[in-house]
């Protein structure tokens, strides 16, 4: 198929899942291989679709997507495109589709030069080099004895930090070792819906929690309103109540009689309260 053809091909595609999909969750493919790209797209199938493409050609797409439907809110995208980016478009809850993102995550080696995205730890134990490769282990300030003809680490060792650059000899000790420490696979950074664009950490916010921060900004609110003596709907059942407490009160302390108090007198008088 011609270049050309393929673009357009490419536009028709990414079109389409603007009209048919009102949220997208931008994911970035960092050392995702093929292979992990397919059970991906084999788990999301049926409930989202996953597009590719250079951030120029899609930010293209949109514009000219723009131009044809004005009033979408789909340019919010726009500065979004930026790195080895993707989108999958969904109208699914995107936390489920996020989840199922991220369980498909490949184990990978400690690679000379790459940048550690964890903490790696090397557990005590025989490692399965000869005692000729002690001073190696020193190099690596890995406090280490002879056991049984091989060299064995005696205590947990602190190898990689999050964000140190794997040198010559971390990379060979842990291939020695045997050790995948790395796990990698596409991330959702942010997600889209209707127009707004908020961070993945957002997905973590669940229902219950929403309840929990506008009740408790809802008692802040009608404690304002009771000090302040301001009558807001919210606080109106706790105005009418204290208004009410106020009345049984005079009830009880003088001679003036309420006929909602009789029946509070006559339960404290048969149970000799009062």
């Amino acid at each position: 198929m011609p270049v050309n053809d393929k673009k357009r091909a490419y536009g028709a595609k990414l079109s389409s899942f603007i009209d048919d999909y009102s949220q997208a969750l931008i994911v970035t493919c960092d050392n995702v291989g093929s292979r992990q790209m397919q059970l991906i797209r084999i788990a999301l199938r049926g409930i989202a679709m996953v597009i590719m493409g250079k951030n120029t050609t899609i930010r293209k797409v949109i514009k000219d997507y723009l131009k044809k439907n004005p009033e979408h809110p789909i340019g919010a995208l726009t500065d979004y495109m930026a790195g080895n980016v993707g989108l999958v478009f969904t109208n699914e809850d995107p936390a489920s589709i996020r989840d199922k993102i991220a369980a498909i995550k490949k184990p990978a080696p400690a690679r000379i030069g790459s940048i550690a995205p964890v903490d790696v730890f090397v557990d005590p134990g025989p490692t399965g080099c000869d005692p000729g490769q002690t001073a190696w282990f020193q190099a690596l300030n890995i406090p280490t004895k002879i056991n049984k003809g091989q060299i064995e680490m005696i205590s947990r060792v602190h190898l990689l930090k999050i964000g140190d650059k794997v040198g010559d000899s971390q990379s060979a000790l842990l291939q020695k070792l045997k050790i995948l420490p790395f796990s990698y696979g596409m991330k959702v950074t942010h997600v889209y819906s209707d127009g707004a664009v908020y961070s993945e950490a957002a997905l973590n916010i669940k229902h219950e929690d929403v309840v929990a921060r506008f009740l408790s900004g809802l008692a802040t609110i009608n404690a304002a309103s009771l000090g302040l003596g301001y009558p807001i709907k919210s606080a109106a059942l706790h105005s009418l109540n204290d208004a009410y407490k106020a009345i049984l009160a005079i009830g009880f302390g003088t001679d003036y009689k309420v006929k909602q108090v009789a029946a509070f007198e006559a339960f404290f008088a048969a149970t000799r309260l009062c």
